[in-house]
């Protein structure tokens, strides 16, 4: 039949869907994608959920992430080519961009260009923002001892 939508099919996690080749959308819950903080040792400090397989993603990068209360990123990263976007969800906090230090709260959209270094800082209340680019596999250098303090 012409025109006839193919349902998503799931994969293991519940409301996680896998494209088929004929399939042109996928619907994740990005709370249900593998929290990569806590396999990496920080879930003291964060969650960070990178859903790009689990959405079948070829060239858009996006990254949910949720620093706890008056937690900082253990570390600062950049790119080569890619600019990002971050949107703050909900709390409030600060982010480093290079040499400034600028205040953030819900619904603040942040754009930084590729070469710059950021890392996030939460608030009281912790911070829960978005990050959205385009997907450049090897693009990112990691920044150690970034907040210098």
């Amino acid at each position: 039949m012409v025109g006839a939508v193919t349902p998503p099919k799931r994969t293991s996690a519940p409301r996680a869907y896998a494209r088929p080749v004929s399939q042109a959308y996928t619907v994740t819950n990005l709370r249900e994608v593998e929290d990569a903080a806590a396999r990496h040792g920080f879930s003291e400090m964060q969650e960070s959920r990178f859903p790009q397989r689990d959405l079948d993603a070829r060239e858009t990068g996006l990254s949910l992430h949720a620093l706890r209360p008056g937690k900082r990123q253990p570390f600062a990263h950049r790119h080569r080519e890619a600019e990002e976007v971050y949107v703050v969800l909900s709390g409030s906090g600060r982010v480093k961009l290079d040499d400034d230090v600028v205040e953030v709260g819900a619904m603040d959209a942040i754009r930084v260009s590729p070469e710059t270094t950021r890392a996030f800082e939460a608030g009281p209340e912790g911070l829960e923002f978005l990050a959205f680019g385009p997907h450049r596999s090897g693009d990112a250098e990691m920044v150690h001892d970034f907040w210098g303090d």
